[in-house]
C-alpha cells in the first residue's frame, strides 16, 4: 500500500468514527450497557484460558501421571470451566440485547427526523428530489448508516479481552508475546487497504438501492397507467434493468469482501501457528511447561475472535459513511420556509393578495445539469374578503404555481403574497393552514374511513361530517356505502370513483370553515350538475370564505365576481365575464373552445338518452 493511500484512509477512518460517536450519544446507556456486557465477556473469555490453564496444571497433569483421574478431580474441572462459562453467557446476552437497543432506537429517531425534515422543506424542494429517493434516505441509508450498531459494542468490548489477553500472554512468556503481537499491524494495514476498496463500491451499491426505490415506487404508482396503456413488459425491463445493475454492484461488494475476509482471517491463524512453533521449541527445551503452552495456544486462538470482531466493525464503516452521508444530506438541506410570529384572524374572509410575484422552477435534466423555468412573470392579483375570484387560462399558464403561492406552499423568489395586509412570511408556523384550505384537482385519499378522510384526525362530530358531505354533494353515494362514513375506502381511495373523490376533498376543505379557499380545478371529474350544486352549496355557506378557484367550465367561470385571465406566467387582463369577452382575445378564444365542449358533451349525453 502506497503511502497516499494510507494518508487517504485515515482521514476516513476519523470521520467514520465521528459519525459512530453521533449514534453513541444519542443512546449513550444502551450503549455504554451494551459495551459492559462485551467487556464482561471479553474479560471472561480470557479468564477461560486461565482456568484451562490452571485445571491442566493442577488436575489434568497429576491425573495423567496417576493413569486415573478421581471423581475430585473432575468435578473441579467442570466447576471452573462451567463457572467461567455460565458468567461469559451472561456478559453475551447483556451485550446483543443492549447492541439491539442501540442500533434500532438509533435508526428509529434518524427516520423521525428525516421524515420531519420532509415535511419541513417546501414544495420546491421536494419538486427536485424522486419520491424513490427520499424511501430510500429514510429506510436502506439509515438502516446502512447504524448497522455498525450490531458489531460495534462488541468490537469495544473485545479490546478488554485483547489487553489482557496480551498481558498474560507477557506474563506467561515474553518471546510468545512479541510474536502474537505482528499480528495486529498487519492486520491494521490489510483493512485500511479494504476500506479504500469497500467504500466507492458501498457508495454505488447504495445509490442504485434508491434507483431501485425509484422506478418500483413509478410503478406502483402509476399502476392504473401501466395497466391501460399496456405497459406491464417495459415495466418489467426497466425494473429488470436497474435490479441488475443493483445486483452487479452487489456481487462487487461481496467479491471485495471475499477477497479480503480470508487475509484478515489468515493473519490471526498464522500468528497463532507460529506461537504454537516458538512453544513447542521452548517445551522441547525444558523452558516451558505444557500447560503454560495449552494456555498460550488458547490465548492466541481466542484473540482472534476480537481481531476479527474489529474487523467486521472496519467493514460496516464504508457503508456507515456512505450512509450517512446520503442521510445527512437531507438533514443539511436548505429551503426551509421560514416562519414569524403573526398570528391571523381566526374569523371572517380574508383578503388575499399577491403583488408582483415572480416564480421559477428547479429542473435537473437526464445528464444532471441544472437549469431554472421561469413559471411565473411579475403577476399581480387581488382576492377582496368574500369575494370569488376565478384563475382561468391555457394550460401550463401558471395557474396551481398561483394557487401554491397563494397558499404559502412555495415562497416567490420576487415578490410578496398577503393575506389581510400581513406578508405569508411574518406568519407563525401553521398560520396560514388555519385559516386557508386547497382542494387541489388531482385528490389523495388515505386508506382510512370516509371521516377519518375528512376530519383528517381533527375533532369534529358526525354531524359535522355530513354537513360538509351535503355541502359536497357527497351525501348520496357515501350513505350507499356498506358501513357510511365508517366505510374504508382503500388505498389512495381506489374504492371510489374520481368524481366521488373529488367531492370528499371537497369537504374536507368545508368542514374546516376555511376564511380562504383554493379550488385547483377540484370539481373536474363530477358532471356539469352536480358541479352546480356544489357551487351553489359553497356560495350558501362562504359567506364568511374567499374563494380562488382555477375555472375551465363556463359554469363555474360566471360564478365569479372577478375573473383574472393568465397565459405564459403572466396576467393578461381581469374583470368580469362579460368585460373579458368583449375585449380579451384570449379569453374570447379560450371560453369558446369550453363552451363548444360543454355543447359536444351535452349533445352525446342527450343522444344516450334518448338510445336508452
Amino acid at each position: 500500500m502506497s503511502l497516499d493511500a494510507s494518508a487517504d484512509a485515515a482521514p476516513s477512518l476519523k470521520r467514520s468514527l465521528q459519525i459512530v460517536w453521533v449514534g453513541v450519544r444519542r443512546e449513550p446507556r444502551w450503549f455504554a450497557f451494551a459495551v459492559a456486557g462485551s467487556a464482561l465477556y471479553g474479560v471472561m473469555t480470557v479468564l477461560t484460558a486461565w482456568a484451562i490453564g490452571k485445571v491442566t496444571r493442577e488436575q489434568v497433569q497429576p491425573a495423567v501421571a496417576a493413569g486415573h483421574a478421581t471423581a475430585a478431580q473432575l468435578w473441579t474441572i467442570f466447576g471452573w470451566i462451567a463457572g467461567v462459562v455460565v458468567i461469559n453467557v451472561v456478559g453475551v446476552v447483556i451485550r446483543r440485547i443492549a447492541a439491539g437497543y442501540t442500533m434500532y432506537n438509533v435508526a428509529a429517531g434518524f427516520r423521525r427526523e428525516v421524515t420531519r425534515q420532509y415535511l419541513r422543506l417546501p414544495l420546491a424542494w421536494h419538486h427536485r428530489h424522486p419520491s424513490g429517493q427520499l424511501l430510500s434516505n429514510a429506510n436502506a441509508d439509515v438502516e446502512a448508516t447504524w448497522n455498525v450498531f450490531a458489531p460495534l459494542p462488541m468490537a469495544i468490548g473485545v479490546i478488554i479481552m485483547l489487553v489482557a489477553g496480551i498481558v498474560q500472554m507477557v506474563l506467561v512468556d515474553p518471546v510468545m508475546a512479541i510474536i502474537g503481537l505482528t499480528v495486529f499491524p498487519l492486520l491494521f494495514l490489510a483493512n485500511m487497504v479494504f476500506q479504500r476498496a469497500m467504500s466507492p463500491r458501498v457508495s454505488r451499491a447504495q445509490q442504485l438501492r434508491a434507483e431501485v426505490s425509484e422506478v418500483a415506487h413509478e410503478s406502483f404508482e402509476a399502476a392504473l397507467i401501466v395497466k391501460s396503456m399496456g405497459r406491464e413488459q417495459q415495466e418489467s425491463d426497466r425494473f429488470e434493468e436497474v435490479t441488475r445493475r443493483l445486483q452487479a454492484a452487489n456481487v462487487e461488494v461481496g467479491r471485495t469482501r471475499g477477497t479480503f475476509d480470508p487475509v484478515i482471517e489468515s493473519i490471526p491463524t498464522l500468528g497463532t501457528l507460529a506461537v504454537l512453533a516458538v512453544g513447542a521449541h521452548q517445551v522441547a527445551n525444558g523452558a516451558l511447561t505444557p500447560a503454560a503452552v495449552v494456555q498460550v495456544a488458547y490465548l492466541i486462538s481466542v484473540l482472534a475472535f476480537p481481531v476479527r470482531a474489529l474487523g467486521w466493525v472496519l467493514g460496516e464503516l464504508p457503508r456507515t459513511v456512505v450512509g450517512w452521508d446520503r442521510v445527512d444530506a437531507v438533514l443539511k438541506a436548505r429551503g426551509e420556509l421560514a416562519f414569524g410570529s403573526e398570528e391571523l384572524e381566526p374569523r371572517g374572509a380574508s383578503h388575499a393578495r399577491l403583488d408582483r410575484v415572480d416564480y421559477s422552477y428547479d429542473i435537473v435534466d437526464e445528464h444532471g445539469e441544472e437549469s431554472t423555468f421561469q413559471a411565473i412573470h411579475g403577476v399581480s392579483l387581488e382576492v377582496e374578503a368574500g369575494s370569488t375570484v376565478a384563475l382561468v387560462g391555457p394550460t401550463g399558464s401558471g395557474k396551481t404555481t398561483l394557487t401554491n403561492l397563494t397558499l404559502r406552499l412555495v415562497d416567490p423568489h420576487h415578490g410578496r403574497v398577503t393575506l389581510d395586509g400581513l406578508d405569508l412570511r411574518e406568519v407563525a408556523r401553521g398560520g396560514v393552514s388555519a385559516v386557508a384550505a386547497l382542494v387541489p384537482q388531482q385528490t389523495f385519499m388515505f386508506d382510512d374511513t370516509v371521516s377519518g378522510n375528512v376530519t383528517l384526525g381533527g375533532y369534529y362530530t358526525d354531524e359535522e361530517v355530513w354537513q360538509a358531505l351535503e355541502v359536497a354533494q357527497a351525501t348520496g353515494f357515501v350513505t350507499d356505502l356498506p358501513l357510511g362514513i365508517e366505510t374504508r375506502v382503500g388505498e389512495r381511495g381506489t374504492s371510489l370513483s374520481g368524481g366521488q373523490r373529488q367531492r370528499i376533498a371537497l369537504a374536507r376543505a368545508v368542514i374546516r370553515g376555511p376564511r380562504l379557499l383554493v379550488l385547483d380545478d377540484a370539481t373536474s371529474a363530477v358532471d356539469p350538475a352536480v358541479e352546480q350544486a356544489i357551487l351553489a352549496g359553497l356560495r350558501k355557506t362562504s359567506a364568511g370564505t374567499s374563494v380562488l378557484v382555477v375555472a375551465y367550465r363556463m359554469s363555474t367561470i360566471t360564478l365569479a365576481d372577478q375573473i383574472v385571465y393568465v397565459e405564459g406566467g403572466r396576467v393578461v387582463d381581469h374583470g368580469t365575464h362579460q368585460e373579458l369577452e368583449q375585449r380579451c382575445v384570449g379569453y374570447q378564444r379560450l371560453v369558446t373552445a369550453y363552451a363548444r365542449e360543454a355543447a359536444e358533451r351535452a349533445a352525446v349525453a342527450a343522444d344516450e338518452e334518448v338510445d336508452a
